[in-house]
């Protein structure tokens, strides 16, 4: 097989994972590799499925979770010309994220699942149709629900006996050798390098395409023009560090990349709505709302909601 091409996640508001869905055709159907976790379930169409060595058939439910740098692909047999609105739902989230999860219930057998997920997984039918409501309920659920509806659909992935693995015994990932392909060494460049100047000619030059072939395969394989691109990674690192930091706006803007004050807020708004500052204090009421919410319903609480004659 070609080298898989590099796939940059970007998780936002810095939650610690990423659930979305797509639709077929869409850019991250080719075979790509990323070093985040994957929960994937098939919510439409059927074809063919690739996993490291493993070829596969799959159909509507089919439900896989796929390890860091793990190469894989779903192709849809859909005739020419034929859209489906979504085929699939996703849901991504780093190692760090899920190890933390196995220090803090030891009574799960999470690493026994993650070790496993290095050749890729592919749970029953019925763990799948036990697993497919929840991903639909943290798809359109917000940021409060999501943590309670994760850690159920990592206990059905658990309780599920009849799972398989998919790649060979031995099949290793090459995360070093799939970096050999020219856009995802650049890939790797941008996101390790979001602070500094980003020349869209000079990264052209890095990976031996010319300017023009270069901004064709670029967007072929992100989806996006190069500074529409750099500039969705900045905002989205500036959103981490608006919600996880104290730090001024302005030691912000220039942390990630922007050279102007006035650019970044633009930007910002552009994207998200509203302006950096604004987008913190809503993110911290709602912290504070969750905390409150929290308090409210722990044992013994008194809350007095009024009196009544």
């Amino acid at each position: 097989m070609a080298q898989p091409e590099l796939e940059i996640i970007v998780v936002d508001d810095g939650a610690p994972f990423r659930i979305w869905s797509h639709g077929y055709p869409f850019r991250t159907v080719r075979w790509h590799f990323h070093p985040e976790f994957e929960i994937h379930l098939v919510t439409a169409t059927s074809g063919r499925v690739f996993v490291g060595d493993y070829i596969g058939a799959f159909a509507p439910g089919n439900l896989v979770m796929t390890g860091p740098n793990l190469p894989h692909n779903w192709l849809s047999d859909v005739a020419p010309g034929v859209t489906i609105p979504e085929r699939c739902i996703v849901l991504q989230f780093g190692a760090a994220f899920i190890e933390a999860c196995s220090g803090l219930f030891p009574g799960l057998d999470l690493l026994g699942l993650i070790d496993q997920s290095q050749r890729g997984i592919e749970f029953s039918d019925a763990a799948s149709r036990t697993v497919a409501p929840l991903m639909q309920a943290m798809l359109a659920a917000d940021r409060l629900g999501h943590p309670a509806i994760f850690l159920q659909i990592l206990e059905q992935l658990l309780r599920d006996k009849c799972r398989r693995l998919l790649a060979s015994v031995g099949y290793e990932t090459q995360p070093a050798t799939y970096m050999t392909q020219p856009l995802n060494h650049v890939l790797d460049h941008i996101a390790r390098n979001l602070s500094c100047n980003l020349c869209e000619t000079e990264l052209a030059v890095l990976s031996g395409y010319t300017p023009s072939a270069f901004s064709r395969a670029f967007h072929r394989q992100t989806g996006m023009t190069f500074t529409s691109y750099v500039n969705s990674l900045r905002i989205n690192r500036a959103c981490r560090l608006l919600t996880t930091s104290d730090r001024l706006v302005t030691d912000i803007c220039f942390d990630v990349g922007f050279n102007n004050l006035s650019n970044f807020n633009r930007r910002f708004q552009a994207v998200t709505g509203t302006t950096p500052s604004t987008y913190r204090h809503r993110h911290r009421e709602n912290d504070r709302a969750l905390l409150r919410s929290e308090e409210s319903a722990r044992p013994g609480h008194l809350s007095i909601v009024g009196n009544r004659t």
